[in-house]
């Protein structure tokens, strides 16, 4: 049974709304002090996350009206900012892409958007941005549901996450493939390396829920200023075949993307074929294979990397 609101729950959804904008300064439809409009930011984003869009698609995807993107892919395209090439299908629509000087763009708008975030992140205490990032993940999780159903949800680590990726990571490796408790220590020790080391413009963890209960979990960390490395991908078994892990890799590759590097890199076990899978359908090329003996059994490691 649906809920229509009460005047009272309209009233405050409308005043948060206003509060909101007002907070993150798109009042005036500018980014922070960028030559961009809100929707001119929203399009260069989706551009800079994915190569060859269709104009069509990003309209569709964004609820902009035609006449109205027509105009913004126009402004991009004499700024220089974009590539058009005909469909092959429909020569009427066009293949979007940045060039190099739209990247630019994208990563100073980017960069921009980061700092002013974290600006305002920074004179609260670390238990108000906690709570504050959770709210909004309630929000984004209830609003989301509603219009489109979805079996699971992405979200930020937070306090007491690195505990569940260290049992549940040690539990299953242990039921699967019977490694030993050694692969839990090297667990605990990336994560409490994660912990100590955490750089939120370098790094990021990312875990999976259904009805608020952790299902999978993601790393991205630093292995050099151009390199990120991806670790720790692990999906639970009620939810494989719901696209958690594919969901995980791809928010991390965009991750390590909206962090300013160049290439991904990862490693992994040749016995371990669903995740190989997800890794070649995401874009990673195996580079170099190792016999080795660790965790207790004999195992082909492997270095898997893609360009960003």
């Amino acid at each position: 049974m649906s809920f229509n609101g009460t005047d009272d729950h309209i009233a405050a959804v409308r005043a948060f709304n206003r509060f909101y904008t007002r907070k993150l300064g798109v009042l005036d439809q500018h980014l922070g002090k960028s030559p961009f409009s809100l929707s001119e930011a929203r399009v260069l984003y989706e551009l800079a996350q994915r190569d060859d869009l269709a104009a069509k698609e990003i309209g569709n995807e964004l609820g902009l009206d035609p006449g109205y993107l027509s105009r913004i892919v126009q402004s991009f395209d004499e700024k220089g900012l974009i590539t058009r090439r005909p469909l092959p299908a429909d020569r009427r629509q066009y293949q979007l892409s940045l060039t190099a000087k739209g990247r630019q763009a994208f990563a100073k708008l980017n960069l921009g958007s980061q700092n002013e975030v974290a600006a305002m992140l920074a004179q609260l205490s670390a238990s108000d941005a906690t709570r504050l990032t959770q709210a909004m993940a309630t929000i984004e999780a209830v609003l989301e549901r509603r219009s489109q159903p979805a079996a699971f949800m992405l979200r930020s680590h937070r306090a007491g996450d690195m505990g569940w990726v260290i049992s549940r990571q040690a539990a299953a490796y242990a039921a699967d493939y019977n490694w030993e408790i050694s692969y839990e220590a090297l667990v605990a020790e990336i994560c409490a390396q994660f912990i100590k080391n955490y750089d939120p413009a370098r790094e990021h963890c990312w875990i999976a829920e259904v009805d608020g209960e952790p299902v999978g979990s993601i790393f991205l960390v630093k292995a050099t200023d151009e390199i990120a490395k991806l670790r720790l991908l692990q999906v639970e078994k009620k939810a494989r075949g719901l696209g958690v892990g594919r969901a995980l890799v791809q928010q991390c590759i965009q991750g390590a993307r909206e962090r300013g590097y160049s290439k991904m890199t990862l490693w992994t076990q040749s016995i371990l074929v669903a995740a190989r899978g997800i890794y070649q359908s995401a874009g990673f090329k195996l580079v170099k294979e190792e016999k080795h003996h660790s965790f207790g059994v004999d195992l082909i490691g492997e270095t898997w990397e893609r360009d960003l």
